[in-house]
């Protein structure tokens, strides 16, 4: 099971991102994906999941701002990132919801002006 991640960066207050997450090694579209996000000196937490059938949810903080989405036959998921904050600024994860999967590289987004 491998994950990566792209489409980090740097980025000003307001501005936008979208993250994609190319999954190999298991049956995608049987199986929730959660997007994560670790800031320095906090721990990791969830951003966003979108189960199997597209049911999405977000944690408040991103709610309104975040857009999760998945693409079945590319093994891919999405996280569409509008009105960034520098309190978004983390390094972001994805892997299979409640699945003991390893983490991988993560890619590293920035909002500062």
């Amino acid at each position: 099971v491998q994950f990566v991640v792209s489409g980090g960066g740097l980025v000003q207050p307001g501005g936008s991102l979208r993250l994609s997450c190319v999954a190999s090694g298991f049956t995608f579209s049987n199986y929730a994906m959660s997007w994560y996000r670790q800031a320095p000196g906090k721990e990791r937490d969830s951003v966003a999941i979108i189960s199997s059938t597209g049911v999405t949810n977000y944690a408040d903080s991103v709610k309104g701002r975040f857009t999760i989405s998945r693409d079945n036959a590319k093994y891919t998921v999405y996280l569409q990132m509008n009105s960034l904050k520098p309190e978004d600024t983390a390094v972001y994860y994805c892997k299979r919801t409640a699945r003991a999967d390893s983490w991988g590289q993560g890619t590293q987004v920035t909002v500062s002006s």
